[in-house]
């Protein structure tokens, strides 16, 4: 059953949050500094909560400059404001301060949440679940998309059962590599070298290896698994790195795709890795928009368009691609919260699509705004 939505008459009150327990809390960081830094204060009421390595709730400084990357330093929520409650309690939609020496009092009613977390504990539909029990209407996909999506196993399943191109991979559970290594190492060698090793739960390229032979796995298995018991192993793919943005449709229309966009890797790496996409490298390069063919550009398009469909996404996703040299585009991965950083893709695709950095910010809370908590 859902529960209708009105946007508020007043100024809509905004809870940003971010932070939180997975390895991206810096990512989220360095996001939420930079959407604090385009919201509206005429046309929202925003309250910054931080989300701390440990899982604290606190109120954070609306100082955005605090959030992002120093150098080669990066952010993290510090937890040492008042504790921020959110209860699950659809009527009591309110955020209740807990002071030291103080009685807990409500903060006022928050009337959307921008869930500005990566990876697990956030992006997986941990906080959307909460977000649904407490009928607070939020930024993204719900439950489904968020969990199915940040687990590369289940996401490529789907997406393959929907008929869409993927590249060779196969999913390492911890059964698996505890009770049948020479089979995890059989499939590695069918998967052929160079492979790629990666959490199945996480992003920003984190904890991912690229494998050159048979002597490497055993490491970059473990290292992925640091981050994460499942894991993927994924062929290496000799293709241009594609990647495009998808918005909700307006009103309930179809979903709408931006132009796409190429990750050009230089310098001393290897692929896209942390790294190099959120430290300064000169040798890595956004090309927006991607130099392709009009048939190929609208192929990917379709494709990404396609991919939230298949696995219920709502609001935003970034849908990466392979394309390769013959123009055969297979998918790779769908991220239903992307980052927001000042040199992340998703907003720079918009942008040249038409929709600048504020405009997109808006345009996601005036779709969550609209739109119901529960079954949908």
């Amino acid at each position: 059953m859902t529960t209708d939505v009105q946007p508020p008459s007043r100024r809509p009150r905004v809870a940003v949050v971010f932070g939180g327990r997975s390895t991206e809390h810096s990512v989220s960081c360095v996001t939420a500094g930079s959407v604090l830094a385009a919201l509206d204060r005429e046309a929202y009421d925003v309250i910054p909560i931080g989300i701390s390595r440990e899982g604290r709730w606190v109120l954070a400084p609306d100082e955005h400059e605090t959030l992002a990357i120093a150098g080669r330093s990066l952010p993290e929520v510090q937890d040492s404001g008042a504790a921020v409650v959110l209860s699950g309690d659809p009527t009591q939609r309110a955020l209740t301060v807990h002071e030291p020496g103080r009685v807990p009092h409500e903060l006022g009613e928050v009337d959307v949440v921008l869930p500005l977390l990566h990876g697990p504990y956030g992006e997986d539909g941990t906080i959307q679940g909460l977000l649904e029990l407490a009928g607070v209407p939020y930024v993204g996909s719900g439950v489904f998309a968020s969990a199915a999506a940040m687990d590369k196993g289940h996401m490529k399943a789907l997406l393959s059962a929907a008929g869409l191109p993927l590249g060779p991979h196969a999913v390492v559970t911890p059964r698996q590599w505890a009770t049948d290594p020479a089979a995890v190492r059989e499939t590695a060698e069918a998967l052929g070298f160079p492979l790629f090793v990666k959490p199945c739960r996480a992003g920003s390229s984190v904890g991912i290896s690229k494998v050159h032979d048979a002597g490497e796995l055993a490491a970059a298995i473990e290292l992925a698994r640091s981050h994460d018991p499942r894991i993927v192993l994924e062929a290496m793919i000799e293709g241009r790195e594609i990647e495009c943005g998808v918005l909700e449709g307006l009103d309930g229309g179809a979903p709408e795709a931006s132009v796409p966009a190429e990750v050009i890797v230089g310098g001393d790496h290897e692929f896209y890795d942390f790294e190099a996409k959120y430290l300064p490298d000169e040798g890595t390069q956004l090309a927006v928009p991607a130099e392709l063919p009009d048939e190929v550009a609208e192929q990917v398009r379709r494709l990404a368009c396609q991919a939230f469909d298949v696995l219920s996404c709502e609001g935003l996703a970034r849908v990466d691609f392979f394309v390769l040299r013959d123009g055969t585009v297979l998918v790779n991965e769908v991220n239903t919260m992307p980052g927001f950083t000042p040199v992340s893709m998703f907003p720079l695709m918009w942008k040249a699509s038409g929709l600048d950095y504020p405009e997109l910010v808006d345009r996601l809370l005036q779709t969550a705004l609209h739109r119901p908590t529960g079954l949908r």
